[in-house]
């Protein structure tokens, strides 16, 4: 085995791993050896991103995520299709191609035409696949690129159409208006999950408007001042009031008429929304009920439900015409709906339906407006004011507001203006604000389907558990109608052919259909190539069906991507309904309202069952200070300058072992990166190369020595730490299968951390001595570095899906230990059966079983008790600044109801370790009946539970508790419970209790643990043979350094000299009182005076050190 560099640069050997997996087909083998043994199928979706953008840490999130679980699968033996998908349609790839042709209006998309425009599509929704393909593939994530899917191929596109078909067959789909987010800027309506992901905060004018209320027949409205009544109403949109066509009252809220002093006119308002008009009342400090005179004099008292179908003045006529709206006649009326709430504004809401998903519907309630019929909207897809407002004709709405807000006050009606700060949302894609406006749409009936689809939802399993049961149940309980369709051009056609009235409609489900029906034969369905195409009416002959305009919303694409990916139902039909529902998938949390809500709607419609059975949901990554990452303020490392600096591995460790992984958020930290790699693969590579030198200097200490690994060695072994750190690879072992079933990763990754640090500082530090055969010699030295090879193989094995690349590099080293790497040859480490040795890759083989008779959990126990007292004792030493070098006279142990195995083990075979790990020379364990000698049991109230059992009796219980002495508490802990005024108070639940020391004496220092059960106490005497001790300790290892600086072996003999000035005889004094630590740590060389050195001596290396 070559000799390993004492650094590894990380990232450059995981480059190197990945030209080796590229250029052996790494990983389609592992898929070969799958299929050829007949796996059990495990089946998982990937999501489709849109490749018109470059990967971010959403995705290399997502990625890992998806990476871990579907590598872990496959080391299960289960086959795992891998296939890489792309969103191609929809609005992310058209605002591109808009930017890039400037166009700002649909007209201008027709005047081009829609097949240049398309194609203009689509020559940019594959610009970035291969800078995908390099950052995925470099991050270790193993994913099919060769075989992918894109939304815009036919046999997608034609089983999207497929699956409308059957909704359309079920009576789910229907055409209807809906007021919807709407992009101005990219002509298209959003979704509300869209609409949701950019909100900004900006200021809008607010306004308080007139509306003179008219008589009975319809007069008045013209009076005097003094004679007119006005409803007034509050409205952050001016430029919908000429939209106006109803006002709306909640109906059992309180109004009142007002005459207003200063102007002497009489308003009509919610009586709790005075400080609308009156700001002053908004001021406690200032308002004063008496106040109230000066301002305003109350008139009159109603119901809202009394003002219910009173009549108004317009305050635009653009729509009040009978000539030419008709159905004006129900237009300008009071309204009443419980929406309407008193936290802002007047009580009074303008009705504009067509740019207000309440105004529409409250309108629709009222007969104001009817379903099917067109309502006034004199906005067009590009938010510009169409020639029925003449006054702002050609302008956007957002910038008619101020001549609108003049025009208003012209007439007299503006009774109040204002700036309101306040969250608005804009276009995720634009970053233009959005506008709500009524659109003639498709939908899909959810709300018919919305029990089933809760139902559905049931039968999935989340991790985390409490997005599935909160954020996701909540936004299907109140699922509305879905609007699929889009008045795009670059996307999936709706297969609807239909005549003008719609009294004819087919729908088409494959392209065969299509050609039955129409005699045209398609190998494209966009909308440039099936818009031509023309179906004859059955029920009008001479007369022909044409498509309708709209295409499909990305997300009905992205919802069908299970079907449309396999061309279900025209191929693999049984392929997929065995593999149906999915076994996995991963998302962000932002796809509860977005992808997985899509596929849980299809496969409900379509066959009653959950599209998945399993789904981790991640969390945001963020940048450091907790803000949106953001390319323009540049707020984020660049995530391929992370890989490159630190590797993949410690970026997927990084990611993997953090709240993201439980739908929490992560600020991003470029030195947790980097803390992965110092804590976990420093270390780890220090291990692994400490074992393959000192496996290699066993081997050439004897020519007879061949290092073969064997099992039965490893488990005839009697060492404590051998038996502990088995014992702690095989729970390990079960911990991880147990977890990984559960889809656990946040369990999974801290526990892998917490065992390496237990084998590098730990095991191998325990056993350096020993692994290096200076301790127990070649036999004690080989069962070490069996049982350190038995756990480096295991472990690499096990974290194989976590860190891909640092887990091969182990493992190409490792194997070439086993018996079995000869039959590699000639490929057969492509070969199945797969076995560590002869198999090319760790991504071969078998995630390891847990073995039960290894799993010893008194070893476990023994050992922890182990660490917890070598790390209070090191605590101590601190505290009285006593470096490790110098030896004490021994450490005394208190520990709280310790069993008789940890006891036996730390007095028996883990008391040495204990010992040197000290330096002390004796350690005592405290046997129960004598604990009073050396600590106080004291015992406090749990607060947290007794508050309320306790109420105002916590004081006194309080202070009688903590006033009992060491055996009372004793007692009380061994009775389990204390009564206290008629109460019984619980020992185990309701009581703390902690030990603390309370010997007396100067030369004792102590610590105990956080939970106060272990007390660990250090005689810190310093006398002439603890010094010496402790000198011979500093000289030891200047010594070792000055072998480490002359590159000596740890086989190599040499003699060592020492020089010191006149009078000074501190070394030789410390060499002559601890001669036997010299000879056993140096191969029987001990250190003499430099004069007694031979002339032909040759120094090596030599030294000026301070000793004592």
């Amino acid at each position: 085995m070559a000799s390993l560099p004492p650094t590894l640069d990380f990232a450059k050997t995981e480059e190197e791993i990945c030209a080796k997996w590229e250029k052996e087909q790494t990983f389609k083998t592992q898929d070969k050896l799958s299929l050829e043994r007949g796996d059990e199928e495990y089946t998982f979706y990937d999501g489709p991103p849109f490749a018109t953008g470059l990967p971010h840490y959403g995705h290399i999130l997502a990625g890992t995520i998806k990476d871990v679980v579907t590598r872990h699968a496959c080391m299960r033996h289960l086959h795992v299709s891998r296939r890489a998908g792309w969103d191609c349609h929809g609005l992310p790839v058209e605002y591109e191609i808009d930017q890039k042709l400037n166009i700002t209006h649909r007209d201008q998309v027709l005047e081009m035409g829609v097949d240049k425009y398309n194609e203009t599509c689509r020559g940019i929704v594959t610009r970035y696949t291969k800078e995908w393909e390099r950052t995925v593939t470099r991050l270790g994530r193993w994913i099919d690129f060769e075989n992918d899917y894109k939304t815009m191929d036919p046999t997608f596109m034609e089983s999207v159409w497929w699956v409308f078909k059957q909704l359309f067959e079920k009576g789910l789909v229907y055409q209807g208006y809906k007021v919807m987010p709407f992009s101005t800027a990219c002509g298209t309506p959003l979704s509300n999950f869209e609409a949701g992901l950019n909100y900004k905060d900006v200021r809008d004018p607010a306004l308080v408007v007139s509306f003179p209320m008219l008589n009975e027949d319809g007069s008045g409205g013209s009076g005097s001042a003094t004679e007119e009544v006005s409803f007034v109403a509050w409205t952050t949109t001016p430029w919908t009031l000429p939209s106006n066509l109803a006002l709306c009252v909640h109906p059992t809220m309180t109004y009142i008429q007002i005459l207003d002093v200063k102007t002497q006119k009489r308003y009509i308002l919610a009586q709790s929304r005075l400080s609308q008009i009156y700001p002053i009342m908004n001021n406690k400090k200032k308002w004063k009920p008496a106040m109230a005179a000066e301002l305003y004099t109350l008139e009159k008292t109603f119901v809202g439900s009394d003002l219910v179908g009173k009549k108004y003045k317009p305050l635009f006529d653009y729509f009040a015409d009978p000539a030419t709206t008709p159905e004006c006649k129900n237009y300008f009326r009071i309204l009443s709906d419980n929406y309407v709430t008193d936290d802002a504004g007047t009580g009074i809401v303008h009705q504009a339906p067509a740019f207000g998903e309440d105004d529409y519907r409250v309108c629709l309630a009222h007969d104001v407006i009817y379903k099917g019929q067109e309502i006034p909207c004199p906005v067009d897809s590009n938010g510009m004011f169409t020639s029925q407002i003449p006054e702002v004709a050609g302008v956007h709405v957002k910038k008619a507001d101020e001549t609108l807000i003049g025009i208003i006050k012209q007439t007299g009606r503006l009774v109040q203006k204002d700036q309101l700060e306040h969250s608005y949302p804009f276009c995720w894609r634009s970053d233009t604000p959005l506008i709500y406006k009524a659109v003639p749409s498709w939908f899909v009936k959810v709300e018919e389907i919305r029990d089933k689809i809760v139902e559905n939802n049931k039968k999935t399993y989340w991790v985390p558990n409490q997005v599935k049961e909160g954020r996701f149940h909540s936004w299907l309980t109140d699922a509305r109608d879905w609007a699929v369709s889009r008045n795009r051009f670059w996307g999936t056609p709706i297969p609807i052919w239909c005549n003008d009235d719609l009294s004819e409609v087919v729908c088409i489900g494959s392209v065969e259909e299509l050609h039955q029906l129409s005699g045209v034969k398609v190998t494209d369905l966009h909308k440039d190539v099936v818009d031509a195409i023309t179906i004859p009416s059955k029920t009008k002959p001479g007369e022909v069906l044409r498509r309708v305009d709209e295409v499909f919303d990305c997300w009905f694409e992205s919802g069908s991507m299970p079907y449309a990916q396999k061309h279900y139902p025209f191929e693999n039909k049984e392929e997929f309904e065995n593999g149906f529902p999915a076994d996995f998938i991963a998302e962000g949390l932002d796809q509860t309202r977005g992808w997985f809500y899509t596929l849980m709607v299809l496969s409900t419609a379509l066959f009653d069952k959950p599209a998945f059975k399993n789904l981790i949901v991640n969390g945001l990554v963020l940048a450091s200070d907790g803000k949106k990452m953001s390319k323009r303020l540049k707020n984020y490392p660049d995530p391929n300058v992370v890989i490159s600096k630190y590797g993949a591995d410690a970026l997927r460790m990084y990611l993997i072992n953090s709240p993201v992984v439980r739908a929490e958020s992560l600020k991003f930290q470029e030195s947790g990166v980097l803390g992965v790699v110092k804590e976990v693969f420093l270390p780890l590579y220090n291990a692994f190369r400490f074992f393959v030198q000192n496996m290699e200097r066993w081997e050439s200490s004897n020519s007879n020595n061949k290092f073969i690994p064997s099992p039965e060695k490893v488990r005839a072994t009697e060492n404590p730490t051998d038996v502990w750190i088995s014992a702690a690879t095989q729970g390990l072992i079960k911990f991880v299968h147990e977890e990984m079933a559960a889809y656990r990763l946040y369990t999974v990754m801290p526990a892998l951390v917490r065992f390496v640090t237990q084998l590098t500082n730990w095991y191998v530090r325990l056993n350096r001595d020993r692994l290096k055969g200076l301790e127990g010699g070649d036999d004690e030295a080989e069962t070490g570095l069996q049982v350190l090879y038995d756990v480096l193989l295991d472990v690499t094995v096990l974290m194989a899906p976590f860190t891909p690349f640092i887990t091969e590099y182990f493992y190409q080293h490792l194997r070439k230990l086993q018996p079995s790497y000869a039959q590699s040859a000639d490929g057969g480490g492509s070969s199945n059966p797969v076995s560590p040795g002869k198999s090319d890759s760790v991504h071969f083989l078998h995630t390891p079983s847990y073995d039960e008779t290894r799993l010893n959990q008194n070893a476990v126990e023994a050992m922890e008790a182990l660490q917890v007292i070598v790390e209070n004792g090191r605590n101590v030493r601190e505290k009285r600044n006593i470096s490790l070098r110098t030896p004490v006279k021994s450490a005394t142990v208190i520990l709280r109801n310790p069993s008789a195995n940890v006891v036996e083990s730390i007095n028996g075979p883990l008391k040495g370790y204990i010992l040197s790990e000290l330096n002390a020379w004796e350690l005592v364990v405290v046997p129960k009946e004598k604990e009073h000698e050396w600590v106080t049991l004291s015992l406090t109230p749990n607060f947290n539970v007794l508050g309320k059992k306790l109420g105002k009796k916590m004081k006194d219980f309080k202070g009688f508790v903590t006033g009992l002495s060491h055996a009372d508490a004793v007692a009380i802990l061994e009775k389990g419970t204390l009564d206290f005024e008629g109460l019984t108070i619980t020992a185990e639940d309701e009581l703390i209790s902690k030990l603390s020391f309370s010997r007396e004496g100067s030369q004792w220092e102590s610590t105990s643990t956080p939970e106060g059960d272990v007390v660990v106490a250090v005689d810190c005497t310093q006398d002439e043979a603890i010094l010496s001790a402790g000198k011979s300790r500093e000289l030891i290892n200047a010594i070792q350094q000055l072998r480490k600086a002359a590159g000596l072996d740890l086989k190599d003999q040499v003699e060592v000299f020492f020089e010191e000035a006149a009078g000074i005889t501190v070394v030789e004094d410390a060499v002559a009182g601890n001669m036997g630590a010299f000879e056993a740590k140096f191969q029987g060389a001990v250190p003499v005076p430099k004069k007694f050195a031979p002339e032909w001596s040759v120094v090596l290396r030599s030294d000026v050190v301070e000793i004592g």
